[in-house]
């Protein structure tokens, strides 16, 4: 009860000023990604009220914002071209059920199969991208617009330094849109892009008939949405874990993530996840618990609702100058300087991450590409630490028969170093036994449990006795069940 007191009530202050600095920077991105899915402004807009409120008490990280965004709305497309509206709301609904069971399965440990490059990366391609996001606000404008962009920089990284009583983006916003508005500048607002919804979300159900067809259309647009949701969401919270050094409920996230969107698609809205602009913008201004994600879907249907005439007013430029001060401060301009004193592997697996992810604006594929480059990258340096020593027992000049070669392994055992394990033996040397100490080693899959049966059945066709002495329990059961050479007049197969 205390925890939870804190997750609401302990930062009331902070957290409705961060909510509302929130609540005004998803108002266009909302629209913009609607934009991107081929779907009304409303359909974004209803989305992201629904996803941040519910989100804020279904989810496992607080302070952290979910609602539509960019990564997902690219997965919709073909959706909405070739089915229509309809059929992204069903999406929308079987997305988040795929997403509550993988939460009930406890997908959220996968986690920690990514590495700290690719998290890196994930980081720095998105600064990059939401840089880039900004750019066709500031190509072919007046040099009003260049004048209020660098005005709001300025006050976005000067105020601090005088005052933190509010935060510098919610000033950004009110004081560049009242100069606007004093000025009558014409320079693109809020309201230029797109209609917003004058009536609060009606609960329907999506408009599909409920058959095998239609099951065939949405699932693997479903299957693709909740498995990029989830990645996003929780890259997401391992950088806010990282941000406000508390921890988060990643199999919960999963499960909030489900349910938030359930709401969403019978509500006439699109499928979202975890935003890390959004929720770096709240971590700055101050938020910190659940209380901040509330006000900003609350406050975001009433400002679109109900406030709609003096939120289309707001230019761009203010929030374009917060997305500049969000993709700076993003970045991890750190992992430049690293890029020299990291192992090559590492800097390799962070540039690639974002090379992918920028050049196909797919963060799900820029980080399956890290995760698969780690992996290589982790076998072949594991790989090249098993040893093989050798060395020659007993023996008389004229004695052959009692000359014993020992075999000492030492490291890890598996596919990636099989062929390198195999050529360590000489097959063809004339002594009558040999000994393989792996004691000091252990085999893990089937790749390694084969190579050890390639070499003593050859051994063993050269005439040699052959003994393998000092597995451990593990390794012992797996060559027991899977490898031949123990099993009475079974050999492996000559090649």
């Amino acid at each position: 009860m205390l925890s939870l007191r804190q997750q609401w009530f302990g930062n009331i202050r902070n957290d409705v000023l961060a909510g509302t600095v929130v609540a005004l920077a998803l108002i266009p991105e909302a629209i913009a990604f609607s934009i991107i899915a081929g779907v009304d402004p409303k359909v974004g807009l209803y989305a992201s009220f629904c996803i941040a409120t519910v989100i804020a008490f279904a989810g496992g990280r607080p302070g952290m914002i979910s609602a539509a965004t960019g990564a997902m709305a690219l997965v919709m497309v073909t959706l909405v071209k070739e089915h229509g509206l309809q059929y992204l709301l069903a999406a929308t609904v079987l997305t988040g059920v795929l997403q509550i069971l993988a939460g009930w399965l406890r997908l959220g440990v996968l986690m920690r199969f990514v590495s700290r490059s690719v998290i890196t990366g994930f980081v720095n391609a998105l600064a990059i991208l939401i840089f880039m996001a900004q750019l066709p606000e500031l190509t072919g404008v007046s040099w009003h617009v260049y004048a209020m962009v660098a005005a709001g920089l300025a006050i976005l990284y000067l105020l601090p330094r005088v005052t933190r009583a509010v935060p510098s983006p919610l000033v950004t916003i009110v004081v560049l849109t009242a100069v606007s508005m004093l000025l009558g500048l014409d320079i693109r607002t809020v309201g230029d892009m797109g209609q917003l919804p004058d009536s609060l979300p009606v609960f329907l159900l999506p408009q599909v008939p409920l058959n095998l067809e239609t099951l065939a259309i949405v699932l693997p647009f479903s299957a693709t949405l909740a498995v990029v949701g989830l990645l996003e969401s929780m890259m997401t919270a391992a950088i806010v874990d990282d941000m406000t050094d508390t921890p988060s409920d990643k199999n919960r996230e999963c499960v909030g993530q489900g349910v938030a969107n359930i709401a969403a698609g019978m509500l006439g809205g699109m499928a979202g996840c975890a935003m890390i602009g959004q929720s770096v913008i709240n971590v700055k201004s101050g938020g910190r618990g659940r209380l901040s994600t509330l006000v900003a879907g609350v406050l975001l249907l009433v400002m679109v609702v109900f406030l709609g005439d003096w939120v289309a007013r707001i230019p761009m430029a203010a929030l374009v100058a917060v997305m500049i001060m969000v993709s700076i401060g993003t970045f991890n301009w750190a992992s430049i300087r690293d890029l020299r004193e990291h192992p090559r592997s590492s800097s390799i697996v962070m540039i690639a991450t974002v090379a992918v992810v920028v050049i196909t604006h797919d963060l799900a594929r820029g980080v399956l590409v890290g995760v698969l480059l780690s992996g290589v990258f982790f076998a072949w340096k594991v790989g090249r630490m098993l040893d093989v020593a050798s060395a020659l027992e007993g023996g008389e000049a004229g004695r052959m028969d009692r000359r014993v070669r020992v075999y000492t392994v030492t490291g890890q055992v598996f596919f990636a170093c099989a062929d390198p394990f195999i050529r360590a033996f000489d097959v063809k040397e004339d002594v009558a036994r040999v000994r393989i100490d792996v004691s000091g080693a252990h085999f893990w899959d089937i790749t390694a449990i084969g190579a050890l049966d390639k070499v003593v059945i050859k051994l063993r066709r050269a005439g040699i006795e052959v003994e393998v002495v000092g597995l451990n329990a593990a390794s012992a059961a797996m060559v027991e069940r899977f490898a031949l050479h123990d099993k009475d007049g079974r050999e492996l197969p000559a090649h």
